[in-house]
């Protein structure tokens, strides 16, 4: 009996579903009851309710995103710091000293002899001749001779004429004229005004300064000999020698031995420094502002009109006639007589004879001598004694500069950017439409129904 009740309420439901998916059709599809809230379903009859419900909804959905900070960090710097530091060092200098040492050696000893060599030698033998040359030359012979010359000679005088001629002689007068002149009289008047100026007034102070200061102190220090090695020669002997028949000397045997020199006592002079407090007189110039009065000059310059006599010259002229005596000359010709010599040349025949000398050379056979030299080398023994150079070694302070690289640190702000995360709330829209959930949920959705046709 219930399983045919089920049939017509079965039916019943389908035919309201179908009136309202055509009722909710006429909002855009917004009030779509098929799509409602589980819990409209038991009352069937209730539209308002139901289209309340099936709105669209929002929701608050939280995001973290990445937002980009600026913010300071203190970095580290190391600034790199060079420094001499000053070191003492010792270091081994090496002194060149010299030593005697006895050495042999054979020099040779020359000797220059002469010898008698005989030559013959053509010796020329010159003598002077003169013959007699005889020849004709022409001897010139001359003669000075005279004669008469005619000739004009000018004769000048000077005479003189009297001239008439006019001048015009200048007259000067002097004359005056009144001229007014105008002027500025000038009046001066001394005022005052006041001027602040700076003036520096010396403050002197005292005050103590630490002097480094010192004195040099006289140190006697004794320094031991240096040690060395020194030649020493044995006495030498005297034997016969076969080759040359007579005694060589012979150098005894050459040995080393060491050799100190004797102490010496030197003095060498030490700064030893001390701090004296020293009172140190200070003047400092301390401005000061004072007031004071000035004088200034004003002049003031009044015109002023004077007359003047004022000198003016005038000229004139008159006409006046003078003579004077002007020279001129004559000239007439006079004729003169006068002796000029000349001179008259003839030649003259003449044999001369004259001596010329001519050399006549003739040779004679003559025997000579002379000294032909040579040399001669023999060997002398002999002990000779030579500087060797030796080295001392010896050490020496000395300071040096060593250079030292250190790095000091340093805090530096630097601006940095980074990234952080940011929560961030928004609303987004979520749809009421459980489609998809009924279709999936089917039979969630028929239980309310059967609960409807319970209470019906």
């Amino acid at each position: 009996m219930r399983h045919n009740l089920w049939v017509p309420l079965l039916a019943a439901c389908m035919a309201m579903a179908s009136a309202a998916e055509t009722e909710a059709g006429l909002f855009c599809g917004s009030g779509r009851f098929r799509c409602c809230p589980l819990d409209t379903c038991g009352t069937m009859g209730d539209y308002c309710n139901a289209r309340v419900n099936c709105g669209p909804s929002y929701k608050t959905v939280r995001e973290t995103i990445m937002c980009t900070e600026t913010y300071n960090e203190c970095v580290t710097v190391y600034d790199t710091c060079v420094e001499k530091t000053p070191v003492t060092c010792q270091r081994v200098v090496y002194d060149t000293h010299y030593r005697d040492e006895c050495y042999t050696v054979r020099k040779p000893v020359y000797k220059t002899c002469y010898r008698t060599q005989c030559y013959t030698v053509r010796v020329p033998q010159y003598k002077t001749c003169y013959r007699c040359v005889t020849q004709t030359i022409r001897k010139p012979v001359y003669k000075t001779c005279y004669r008469t010359v005619s000739y004009c000679r000018p004769v000048y005088k000077t005479c003189y004429r009297n001239q008439c001629y006019t001048v015009r002689i200048p007259q000067y007068k002097t004359c005056y004229r009144n001229v007014c002149v105008r002027s500025c009289k000038v009046d001066y008047k001394t005022c005052y005004r006041d001027i602040c100026q700076t003036v520096f007034r010396p403050v002197t102070t005292t005050k103590c300064v630490p002097v480094q200061c010192g004195e040099w102190k006289t140190v006697t220090e004794t320094v031991p000999g240096e040690c060395y090695e020194k030649c020493v020669q044995d006495p030498g002997t005297f034997c016969y020698d076969e080759n040359s028949c007579c005694c060589v000397y012979k150098p005894g045997q050459t040995r080393r031995v060491m050799v100190q020199d004797p102490p010496r006592t030197i003095c060498r002079k030490v700064w030893c420094p001390k701090t004296v407090n020293k009172t140190v007189t200070c003047t400092r110039m301390v401005p000061e502002v004072k007031t004071c009065k000035v004088p200034y000059t004003v002049c003031v310059r009044t015109p002023v009109c004077e007359t003047k006599q004022v000198p003016y010259t005038t000229c004139t002229y008159r006409c006046e006639t003078r003579t004077r005596q002007v020279p001129y000359t004559t000239c007439c010709m006079v004729r003169e007589c006068k002796q000029v010599p000349y001179t008259t040349c003839t030649y003259t025949c003449e044999k001369v004879c004259r001596k010329v000398p001519y050399t006549t050379c003739t040779y004679r056979c003559e025997t000579r001598t002379k000294k032909v030299p040579y040399t001669t080398c023999s060997y002398v023994c002999e002990t000779r004694t030579r500087k060797v150079p030796y080295c001392v070694p010896r050490t020496v302070c000395e300071t040096r500069y060593v250079t030292n690289v250190k790095r000091i640190p340093r805090q530096v702000s630097v601006t940095k950017t980074r990234c952080v995360p940011k929560t961030v709330c928004r609303q987004v829209p979520v749809c009421n439409d459980p489609c998809d959930a009924c279709d999936v949920a089917g039979p969630a959705c028929a239980a309310p129904c059967d609960t409807c046709d319970s209470v019906h």
